[in-house]
């Protein structure tokens, strides 16, 4: 991942949370071997303590390896900036398939590419190769990364809202929500190619007041269409 531009010094809230996600993506992104790395460098034989990770070999496990919770929020501070082309890049990278590519790539991951796990390998010999696997709630927060963060569907209660943080190049995609016996058929809609920000909602042609979409176990199917700006 390539940094976007630095903002000024004398920035707000918002700059600071951006100078600060710049600094990780710059620090601790191994694009080459997708992983995000937790800290940089690991701790090894100084004089420092923090604790049971220093147990770990350097790039072991959250001794400088990829911690995949920590990784999977960078996803989220990403696209809570705004930056859904960044945000899906990182979520891609970070998808256990990405390591599964090519025999070589399968070679050095070595733990199984159809389960999240919860650590990778951040030093050499073993650089790119998976910890542990299977019993990481890792795999909950990638799923939601993916389907709250950038898809940006979320339910509260029972309702149904969206807030997109996405590529600017995709011009529309689709979701199907079912609720109960009721199928929500979702069309978002991104015709300016932004990376968030909602215009209008609309359901089976009636535009929705608040952008908050009311559930109902109908048994019916409901046509929603979201406008991005």
């Amino acid at each position: 991942l390539t940094p976007g531009p630095s903002p000024p010094e004398a920035g707000g809230e918002g700059d600071r949370k951006s100078r600060a996600v710049n600094a990780a993506l710059a620090r601790l992104v191994d694009r080459e071997n997708k992983l995000v790395k937790l800290f940089a460098p690991p701790f090894d034989s100084g004089p420092l303590q923090p604790g049971y990770i220093k147990g770990y070999l350097p790039g072991i496990r959250e001794n400088g390896g990829q911690y995949t919770h920590a990784a999977i929020w960078m996803v989220q501070a990403l696209a809570g900036l705004g930056r859904g082309n960044e945000a899906h890049e990182l979520w891609s990278m970070l998808c256990p398939i990405s390591h599964a590519e090519t025999p070589e790539a399968v070679a050095r991951y070595k733990v199984e590419p159809y389960v999240v796990a919860a650590d990778i390998y951040g030093v050499p010999p073993h650089v790119g190769r998976g910890g542990w696997t299977w019993y990481t709630g890792s795999a909950s927060w990638l799923y939601r990364a993916a389907i709250e963060t950038i898809l940006g569907l979320t339910r509260h209660g029972n309702t149904l809202t969206f807030d997109p943080r996405i590529p600017a190049g995709w011009r529309d995609y689709d979701v199907e929500y079912r609720f109960g016996g009721t199928v929500y058929r979702c069309r978002i809609e991104n015709p300016n190619g932004v990376e968030q920000g909602v215009r209008e909602v609309s359901i089976d042609g009636e535009r929705v007041e608040r952008k908050v979409i009311a559930l109902h176990d109908d048994g019916r199917s409901h046509e929603v269409r979201v406008v991005m700006e």
